[in-house]
């Protein structure tokens, strides 16, 4: 594997970390995102090329407060003093005065200081006072230095918010910057495999991010040399394979009462086009008023596992889930039923390749991909020349029982503000899709039930969002008005 020697992408993320560190002032930046998203590694890089005194602590994962101090004192003494061991003190007051005291005698007037909190909520331990003694260091000493670049990070993002961005405290409204840092897109994920030496087409790349998501930790943790398939395989099908537990860490870190969320996030999944909060909750056998369930839902989403929204004139109708994480859909479908199976023995080689093109599989990388394409809006919405000001948005009508009206579900949709709709038609096929006599048959239903429906007066047209492009068939001319392809998801 190719060591990375520079952050691939995140161009919008390092123009504001060049902002927060050119500054002439004081600066304060929250930067949170889900575990493996490469929050440090981002961090770490960009300052390790500064000219600077950078400051990098961690918290440590359920680890006591004499601990979390411990190692914070270690790190005063790496950084500022070239490795001097440091009296530890009992508290965190006593040593935020410390690094003060260090900051303003050891580093030279006009040497900028970065001070990097990673894992914050970690560091804040029960009854440690370390929120409170933070909110009067920025205040009443580091604010007033300008050269002092503070940067508190965290992958439990529920909490970031919560306690950093909208503290309700001295912390108030003193953020300067805030980074919220997402998965890779597909653009930036090829661009990550190729710095690697991995060279794989614009398919094969679309096959191992419907698996991964786009998490940098996963993808630097494909082979060269192996095909999507192989690869796959070799992630999720071995015996020690990344992601037979990477399911229980990477939730187990970010939430407490974890299975409460797994649950929760579980039951949305069983859902391929979302499910309502109403029916959530009768599932979880809450009611309308379940609070704890509502914020655990939002702490999800934060958390970019989920994402919430409102159908298309259905806001009577409240709220939706559905799930977005690949790596999660993936877990559920492939990985949970069979492994006790995984972790005592492996399976044969060949197990993914074998189940290719099953109807199972089919049933999930059409579920996927749909995920993937919720993540690249932006890029569909350039493709099909849309203005800023088009809305997109989900349909369904689930008929009444009894009746004989058929139900339908559009997939995606963009509501212009040129008196006309886009209906998109989400396809994963491992060839060209062809629209045959019963297919044109279904779609003609969709779009007839949706302006029966709706009501709607606008000019209605069809979009095909399709992984391998569109073969050509008297149907599709006449009902596809627009193919948005994999170059244009690769487009930027």
């Amino acid at each position: 594997m190719v060591e990375k020697t520079e952050v691939i992408g995140r161009e919008e993320e390092k123009e504001i970390l060049n902002g927060f560190f050119s500054s002439n002032n004081a600066e304060f930046m929250a930067v949170y995102g889900r575990r493996r998203v490469g929050k440090t590694y981002l961090i770490r890089k960009f300052f390790g090329k500064k000219s600077c005194c950078f400051f990098n602590s961690t918290g440590i994962y359920k680890e006591s407060l004499k601990h979390q101090i411990l190692a914070f004192t270690k790190e005063i003494g790496r950084a500022f003093l070239h490795g001097t061991e440091l009296k530890v003190k009992s508290n965190w007051f006593d040593t935020f005065e410390l690094l003060t005291e260090i900051i303003e005698k050891q580093v030279s007037k006009g040497k900028k200081i970065v001070l990097f909190f990673d894992e914050f909520p970690w560091m804040v331990t029960p009854r440690s006072s370390l929120l409170q003694v933070l909110d009067h260091y920025w205040n009443q000493r580091w604010s007033q230095n300008r050269n002092i670049k503070l940067i508190i990070c965290g992958s439990a993002a529920s909490w970031i918010i919560a306690n950093i961005i909208h503290h309700k405290g001295g912390l108030h409204n003193r953020l300067t910057k805030t980074i919220l840092l997402e998965p890779m897109n597909l653009k930036e994920s090829k661009k990550l495999l190729h710095s690697m030496g991995i060279k794989l087409n614009q398919k094969q790349v679309v096959q191992i991010y419907m698996a991964t998501g786009g998490i940098p930790y996963y993808l630097s943790q494909i082979p060269q040399g192996l095909s999507a398939t192989q690869a796959i395989e070799k992630l999720a099908f071995s015996k020690n394979g990344l992601f037979l537990d990477e399911f229980d860490k990477l939730y187990a870190s970010l939430f407490k009462d974890v299975a409460i969320y797994i649950n929760i996030i579980k039951t949305i999944a069983a859902k391929r086009y979302g499910m309502s909060q109403t029916e959530l909750f009768q599932k979880l056998k809450k009611t309308s008023k379940g609070g704890t369930i509502v914020k655990k839902l939002k702490e999800l989403e934060e958390a970019s596992f989920i994402i919430s929204f409102k159908p298309y004139q259905n806001k009577r109708k409240g709220v939706y889930y559905k799930v977005i994480d690949e790596y999660t859909l993936f877990y559920f479908y492939w990985i949970e039923p069979i492994k006790t199976t995984l972790l005592k023995k492996g399976l044969r080689k060949g197990y993914w390749d074998k189940i290719r093109g099953t109807s199972g599989w089919k049933s999930w990388a059409g579920y996927a991909f749909e995920a993937l394409c919720y993540k690249h809006l932006h890029q569909i919405a350039e493709a099909l020349e849309l203005n800023p000001a088009a809305l997109p948005s989900t349909w369904q009508h689930i008929p009444q029982k009894g009746l004989e009206d058929q139900g339908a579900q559009i997939d995606l949709l963009f509501d212009r503000d040129d008196e006309a709709i886009t209906i998109c038609e989400i396809k994963y096929t491992s060839s060209p899709f062809a629209v045959d006599k019963e297919c044109a048959r279904k779609l003609e239903q969709k779009l007839s039930a949706f302006e029966k429906r709706t009501k709607t007066s606008k000019q209605l047209f069809l979009a095909l969002i399709s992984a391998n492009g569109l073969k050509e068939t008297m149907y599709s001319e006449e009902m596809v008005d627009e193919v948005v392809t994999l170059k244009d998801l690769f487009a930027f």
